[in-house]
């Protein structure tokens, strides 16, 4: 083989017959399932490099002689590139030391599972950032920004007293769908914004907005009209939940928390389930977010409030701490490992 000059095993010749003959087979059964029987071929194949090199000593030249063989007796195939069965021998170590991964992956696109495989460290977050992409049918580029803004690490963190006001069923499902801090550095506003700016740009990336507020938001409106008693009020933005069938009260505070905050926003609650909320509709939720809080006082102050709140931060600059930055792979070398593992073909 030109360019390839190394000396292999005597069985490689027979391995290879094998190789070729279940790439042969996969790729027929992968019109009914291609996803998973692609999945499944790249953690074989990925399985028996790691094999080959740990238990019998073949060296790392055997990978770039099988891309070369692979490609010549499959020439319209993408992903046998020696990048690429270099990712598969790496998602079939990981998969070896976390087994509950392996059914997981082929259920997720090739490109999906190498940024699962590269972009997360964390053995817990990458299965639940997978199981997140299947339930909610994330592309990869939002599986990116997921990852990206460690919504792992925030989800369900937001202060409330949920607990104490909704049915239990009810209330882990709200408390859930709560992120603690919310991430906008889309807005491409200061940390100075003032409240109506925040909310003006976060109309006009409505797309992103409810990205990072999660399935099941649908945009109601903002600044709401609400009159109670002959006097108007206005509520800053207000959703509905599609599938905690209620609607949500967020108030934006571009200053620290403050207890009058909640009472304020109890108010609306009671005017929007009074005037708006449907008889089949579970209470109206309601969401502070602040530009920093103390977690205590923010407790003390749901105390005793009858309305379901939740108190939470949210971030206008960029989200990935500097420490952080260091160990993941850019988007850039991300973007390049994926080309040429032929992801975008794949995918």
């Amino acid at each position: 083989m030109p360019g390839i000059s190394i000396s292999l095993p005597a069985t490689y010749p027979e391995w290879l017959l094998s190789i070729k003959a279940r790439v042969q087979a996969a790729r027929t059964r992968a019109v009914l399932a291609v996803h998973t029987e692609q999945i499944a071929l790249y953690l074989d194949i990925g399985g028996e490099i790691l094999d080959k090199q740990e238990r019998e000593g073949w060296g790392v030249g055997v990978v770039e002689r099988l891309s070369a063989d692979l490609k010549r007796e499959f020439p319209d195939a993408k992903g046998f590139s020696v990048a690429n069965l270099r990712h598969m021998r790496k998602l079939a170590e990981v998969c070896r030391e976390q087994p509950n991964l392996s059914q997981l992956v082929r259920d997720l696109p090739w490109g999906h599972c190498l940024v699962l495989l590269y972009q997360v460290k964390d053995s817990k977050a990458r299965i639940w950032y997978g199981r997140e992409a299947i339930a909610h049918g994330w592309s990869r580029a939002v599986l990116g920004i997921q990852i990206e803004t460690r919504l792992f690490e925030r989800q369900g963190k937001a202060v409330s007293n949920f607990a104490d006001t909704l049915p239990p069923a009810v209330s882990e499902l709200v408390q859930q769908a709560t992120k603690d801090p919310y991430i906008f550095d889309f807005l491409g506003v200061g940390d100075e914004a003032h409240e109506r700016d925040i909310e003006n740009a976060l109309t006009r990336h409505m797309t992103r907005f409810l990205l990072e507020l999660g399935a099941g938001f649908a945009y109601v409106g903002k600044q709401v009209l609400v009159n109670v008693g002959g006097e108007d009020f206005y509520v800053d933005l207000l959703f509905y939940h599609l599938k905690l069938r209620c609607y949500v009260v967020l108030e934006l505070k571009a200053v620290a928390f403050k207890p009058e905050f909640a009472g304020k926003l109890n108010f609306f609650l009671s005017a929007i389930d009074a005037q708006m909320k449907h008889p089949t509709d579970n209470p109206t939720v309601g969401m502070i977010l602040c530009k920093t809080k103390n977690d205590v006082v923010a407790e003390y102050a749901l105390k005793d409030v009858a309305k379901p709140i939740g108190i939470a931060e949210y971030r206008l600059t960029e989200a990935i701490p500097e420490d952080l930055r260091g160990s993941l792979p850019t988007i850039e070398e991300l973007e390049a490992a994926l080309r040429e593992a032929g992801a975008d073909d794949a995918a």
